[in-house]
């Protein structure tokens, strides 16, 4: 039986380490993590083995050779271009179609039993067999569900975390029959999890997983590489460590010296011909590679030095890594989660701070500070995206350097001499956050359409109407005057998809912004007549018939809403009290207790002025608030059940969109009125998506976000107040008559508190505990019972938190169910 080893990974995450080799040759604990994968199989009998490479492959041949050293007998298919998973192994066809035969990573460190995973491939007459590991966070890898007998029932590659349902994933280590490799087409890119297992589950073939308690670990993050190497010198995974262990947990290599005036702590690893010098301090998990010299006073705790490194007297590192042939010279500082790549030189007393990257071949100047990462690489972050786009204190998270650097990696995702249009509201933080924003487009060769302060939806509807390719608002953080808000938006004027964050992200880690020449600055423009454009295309999609005789108050809330609302007001002929209609740039957002004021002050308003209702407007005209024709105020999720109910009872058919946060009771509402429902995952561009199908005829997310899709399918409060007064002057019932016959909603929420590394384990703690229940996952895990009552638990995206509702027939029902389900989430998280 061979064994494929799949070689041909660039590692760009693990960059600058992986600048100038390929990641299967990076060392953990001084051999590279293909040999130790080499080694395993070894150990199992595999010893002819297909290496398929393509990312630096001479380097992969040149080091390992035809693996007589290993006693392996090794054969190399090189891709020319990369094929993809499935496409490297069927690249090697001609030399595995004999027998079955295994595929593993050359670049993810294990000691799986191969040989009873390949015992149980056999025993189950598999066509594949997959192995499978629990991690704390699924994200990044693929979920498998198996049942009890460990056949596989489901994939899905690379969830978010409203579709983590399990923290069971795909290893990416295969056992296979030959006859899958003609389920795959040649010389093209395939990938096994997300082309070929779904169409071999379709028809039904005896696909396995081998759930394995082994030791697995995706070494594809700098943390993950640092963990790895912990792992391996605590014992976590069996590796052969090279040297004798000079005292408990202290390895050291053949030619070493170590002053016996040396402080050494372990578990660490000395590697061949290192010399330590007295007075130097070793600590914990800190790997010295081959011919290393410490001298006299520096100090090294969880460090991982690479061969050849030279580390000068008083240096002090922690938690970092350093590249071979690196020297850091005397009193020098690298600081946790650092990478310092090969051939650098760290001059006396600089101080490279946490998360630094200097790539390889630099040198940092004597006595420098550096804080940021030095040519093309920066740190990268959790999830640079919340659920408000980019978001920060302003000067402190978001500078004008970081926007710069956000804009030019947006920028790279475009095409050359593309448009993008750039909006701010009413804050001077937003207006000169933008001119940084500006800068950064036009340098990498986007031509910018400004239309200065000027409400969301008006942006996104120029986004979408105009040639561009995308566009940036800047906005103060609702409720938070010291934070701002940047917003991406795609060629549609939507929010990013989570695929092109993700792009974006990539861009912006590595650093790699396109810049263009100087014949190809792009220009910036001032569109004209962007409000006239905007309203004349307002007023003729909406139904505005029957609204003249309309009366009602509007609060502007001193924002870019009061740059458009005179240009469509005085078209309609509408009677209109407008309050706080200015841009104040002094105050562009307000405090809860500030926006109760005002709303208080409108309800006032709205019940002695007599008018049919009243709204108000967010800072960027985006959502809505309203009031009564009595002067109450209608509350966000009851203001969404009203509007819609206004909208199917005057159109009486197509669908609305929802989010699956929104009560049931709007089933009712649009089952009354033969309106049709789609629920929508809570992610950001997902009402949007469902918004722009054919036959919709409503949206809205429960916060004072409508959809109004005669229009365009994102959210927009302009939009939504033209179509309610034209809904509310056609109909014969207040606002108040309207809430009065909708049922009430008992639904309620809570937020448990789950540690990021459980969030997996909770979702398959709820999975299984949902036994005998009907279950939906079209974000996170809906529960629903026969007697109609329902509890969704939803991972928070951007916090370490799950989101828990639940709704029943009465309140009590409703309650004892959250319970039972935040019991589950408690119980799984450890909180």
């Amino acid at each position: 039986m061979k064994a494929v080893v799949m070689a041909g990974g660039e590692g760009t995450r693990l960059r600058p380490m992986t600048a100038n080799q390929p990641k299967p040759l990076l060392p953990v604990v001084n051999r590279p993590i293909m040999e130790h994968v080499l080694r395993l199989l070894r150990k199992h009998g595999l010893t002819e083995t297909v290496v398929t490479v393509q990312f630096l492959a001479a380097l992969v041949r040149s080091y390992f050779g035809d693996g007589d050293e290993l006693g392996m007998r090794l054969h190399y298919a090189t891709e020319d271009l990369p094929l993809g998973t499935a496409g490297s192994v069927k690249n090697a066809a001609d030399k595995l179609r004999d027998d079955r035969f295994l595929v593993i990573s050359g670049d993810a460190l294990t000691d799986i039993d191969l040989s009873d995973m390949i015992r149980f491939h056999r025993e189950n007459s598999a066509l594949v067999t997959i192995g499978l590991t629990r991690v704390p966070n699924p994200l990044e890898f693929g979920i498998i569900i198996v049942d009890e007998h460990g056949r596989v029932q489901r994939f899905l590659e690379k969830p978010t975390w409203g579709q983590v349902f399990s923290d069971t994933v795909n290893t990416g280590i295969y056992v296979m029959e030959p006859e899958v490799l003609d389920d795959v087409p040649a010389g093209e890119a395939v990938d096994w999890s997300s082309d070929v297992f779904p169409r071999l589950l379709e028809r039904g073939a005896p696909i396995y997983g081998y759930v394995s308690d082994c030791y697995w670990e995706d070494v594809g993050t700098h943390e993950s590489y640092l963990k790895a190497q912990a792992d391996a010198l605590t014992g976590r995974v069996r590796l052969d460590i090279g040297g004798f262990e000079m005292s408990p947990g202290v390895w050291v290599g053949e030619g070493a010296e170590v002053d016996p005036e040396a402080v050494l702590k372990g578990p660490l690893l000395i590697g061949d011909y290192v010399k330590i010098e007295a007075g130097a301090q070793l600590r914990e998990y800190t790997v010295l590679g081959s011919n290393a010299v410490v001298r006299e006073g520096a100090f090294l705790h969880r460090a991982v030095v690479h061969d050849n490194v030279y580390i000068g007297p008083g240096a002090h590192l922690r938690g970092c890594v350093i590249g071979k042939n690196t020297d850091v010279m005397t009193g020098a500082r690298i600081e946790e989660t650092a990478v310092v790549g090969d051939e650098c030189v760290i001059e006396a007393e600089a101080y490279v701070s946490s998360g630094v990257k200097v790539y390889p071949f630099k040198t940092i100047e004597a006595g420098a500070v550096v804080n940021t990462s030095v040519i093309w690489e920066s740190r990268g972050q959790r999830s640079l995206f919340g659920p408000r786009g980019v978001s920060g204190l302003v000067n402190v998270e978001i500078t004008p350097e970081l926007c710069v650097r956000l804009a030019s990696a947006y920028a790279t995702t475009l095409k050359k001499g593309q448009q993008v249009i750039t909006s701010r509201d009413s804050s001077r933080a937003a207006r000169a956050l933008k001119r940084a924003v500006i800068s950064a487009l036009t340098a990498g060769a986007i031509d910018v359409l400004d239309l200065e302060a000027m409400p969301l939806p008006v942006a996104r509807f120029h986004t979408s109407r105009r040639p561009a390719g995308g566009g940036i608002a800047l906005r103060t953080t609702s409720g938070d005057p010291q934070s701002v808000d940047i917003v991406f938006m795609d060629a549609h004027g939507a929010d990013l998809t989570p695929a092109a964050q993700r792009k974006l992200e990539r861009v912006f880690s590595r650093q790699e912004f396109r810049r263009a020449f100087p014949g190809e600055i792009a220009e910036l423009s001032f569109p004209a007549r962007a409000v006239e454009d905007y309203a004349q295309e307002l007023l003729r999609c909406v139904d505005m018939t029957g609204v003249n005789d309309m009366k009602v108050v509007v609060d502007c809330a001193g924002g870019t809403a009061s740059v458009v609302l005179p240009t469509l007001l005085g078209r309609l002929g509408v009677e209109v009290l407008t309050v706080n209609a200015r841009l104040d740039s002094a105050s562009p957002t307000e405090t809860l207790a500030e926006r109760r004021r005002d709303l208080q002050r409108l309800s006032e308003l709205v019940g002695s002025s007599r008018a049919a209702f009243g709204v108000r407007f967010d800072p960027v005209g985006e959502r809505i608030a309203l009031v009564d024709e009595m002067g109450q105020l209608i509350s966000e999720e009851r203001a969404l059940l009203v509007v819609l109910d206004l909208v199917a009872a005057e159109r009486r058919r197509g669908r609305v969109a929802l989010p699956v946060t929104t009560t049931r009771v709007a089933e009712q509402v649009c089952r009354f009125h033969g309106v049709q429902v789609e629920w929508t995952s809570t992610a950001l561009d997902a009402l949007t998506s469902a918004a722009a199908k054919p036959y919709m005829i409503f949206a809205g997310d429960g916060r004072g976000g409508f959809i109004v899709p005669e229009f365009g399918p994102t959210v927009d409060g302009l939009a939504a107040f033209l179509r309610l007064l034209g809904l509310v002057a056609r109909t014969r019932l207040t606002l108040s008559q309207i809430d009065a016959r909708i049922p009430e909603a008992k639904l309620l929420k809570r937020t448990v508190p789950t540690p990021w590394a459980t969030k997996g384990a909770v979702m398959r703690s709820v999975i299984e505990a949902a036994e005998g229940f009907r279950i939906d996952t079209t974000d996170g895990v809906r529960v629903v019972g026969d007697d109609g009552r329902w509890a969704l638990i939803l991972p928070a995206a951007s916090e370490p938190a799950t989101e828990l509702w639940a709704e029943a027939h009465d309140f009590d029902t409703a309650e004892a169910f959250l319970d039972r389900w935040a019991r589950v989430v408690e119980q799984a998280a450890g909180t």
